[in-house]
């Protein structure tokens, strides 16, 4: 008896378990496409910005002999 009752008065049928799991899922592949769209942005930002910058340039410093300074014996 409880068997019947249960199969015949379920609150939530096969169907309406599956479009909740579909409607699930099609939310969160947006949010994934959303993500993956701003990494990429993200990336050409980055990039265009470490072109730019003075991090490109290469500043060769010239050495300097640091030893004629007072600690040092200069002999």
């Amino acid at each position: 008896m409880l068997a019947n009752f249960v199969r015949t008065h379920s609150l939530v049928s096969t169907t309406q378990l599956t479009i909740v799991l579909i409607i699930t899922a099609a939310i969160f592949a947006i949010f994934i496409g959303i993500a993956v769209i701003k990494m990429y942005k993200l990336k050409a930002e980055n990039k265009r910005l470490m072109d730019k910058s003075k991090y490109n340039t290469k500043v060769e410093k010239e050495y300097t002999d640091f030893t004629d300074g007072h600690l040092y014996d200069n002999k």
